[in-house]
Order: structure tokens, then C-alpha cells, then sequence
């Protein structure tokens, strides 16, 4: 079962149909959409403040979601997929992007709507990545645009796909 802990008088608030892998951890001021799928090893640590997460989002193993005491919160869309070994740390992710595995993502950055987050890229802090464009790099720098209707699907499919497989550890 997952560790799911209040701390300073707040409690997860865990959306229905979501699935918490049993060593996921979930402390504080979190509040998860329906959905949902929280994977082994991820941590969502609301302990200083808040995050927020929309509906079918996928945290990825090994992610880790936080914040700055009382300066930064994390709030993710709806239909986010977030890659394996992710640090979002006080940042804005807007529906329907992908962030791609070991990815980091620090304070005051936004990501816009459909945006794809390479894999490995830091996008630093206050950075406002342009809705249906790829960023990649250290720093994380504007690539291409993509087409939002392509983006669009292949991120809903990743997201349909984790909700998939997030019901097969329920069936166990």
C-alpha cells in the first residue's frame, strides 16, 4: 500500500479510479484528479506547499513533485504524461504535455499546453515553454513546433495507455 501522509494538518486528497503503486508516496497538500496513476517509487511531497494534479495523469517510477515554502506550488493539467525519474520542482504544467524521462522542471517555469519536454532537458526557472513546441537541452531550449492535433493524440494515448496499465495492478 502506498504511503499516503498528512503533515501540517493537510491529507492527499486521492481522485477516483486512481491507482498509488504500493512504495509511492504521497505526503501533504496533494490533491489528485480521477484517473490517475502514481508509480513506484514517485514521490508527491506537499509538505511546504501545494500540488495539484488534473485528471488521467501519469507519474512515471522514480519522479519526484514538490515545492518552495510558501513561494512556489506545482500544479499539472489534465492528460499530462510525466516520464520516468522526473523532478518537477514548483512548476506549471499545462494540459496535454509530455515530459520526457529524467527531465527537470524548476520553479516558476510553465509548460504550455501540448508541449513535449525532451528527455533529460533542465528547463529553468520562470521559463515559459510555448504551447505545442519541443524543448530540449541543458537549458532547455525551444526546438520545433509540432502539430497540435499529432500532439494532441499521442499524448492522450500515452495517458490512455498508463490508465491501461494501472488496471492491470488493480486486477491483481
Amino acid at each position: 500500500m502506498a504511503l499516503v501522509k498528512s503533515v501540517r494538518g493537510f491529507k492527499p486528497q486521492i481522485g477516483e479510479n486512481s491507482y498509488l503503486a504500493e512504495n509511492a508516496t504521497i505526503i501533504g497538500d496533494v490533491v489528485i484528479g480521477r484517473d490517475c496513476s502514481i508509480w513506484y517509487n514517485a514521490v508527491l511531497r506537499g509538505d511546504v506547499n501545494s500540488i495539484r494534479l488534473g485528471d488521467r495523469v501519469n507519474v512515471q517510477d522514480g519522479t519526484v513533485i514538490h515545492t518552495l515554502y510558501q513561494k512556489s506550488v506545482s500544479v499539472i493539467g489534465d492528460d499530462v504524461s510525466i516520464g520516468h525519474n522526473v523532478v518537477i520542482h514548483g512548476a506549471k504544467i499545462e494540459n496535454g504535455a509530455l515530459i520526457g524521462m529524467g527531465a527537470i522542471i524548476l520553479d516558476h517555469a510553465v509548460v504550455g499546453e501540448g508541449a513535449i519536454i525532451a528527455a533529460g532537458a533542465v528547463v529553468l526557472s520562470g521559463t515559459q515553454v510555448e504551447p505545442g513546441s519541443i524543448y530540449a537541452g541543458v537549458p532547455a531550449k525551444f526546438v520545433k513546433k509540432v502539430d497540435p492535433a499529432q500532439s494532441k493524440e499521442m499524448n492522450q494515448k500515452i495517458a490512455s495507455n498508463y490508465l491501461m496499465y494501472a488496471g492491470w495492478f488493480k486486477e491483481e
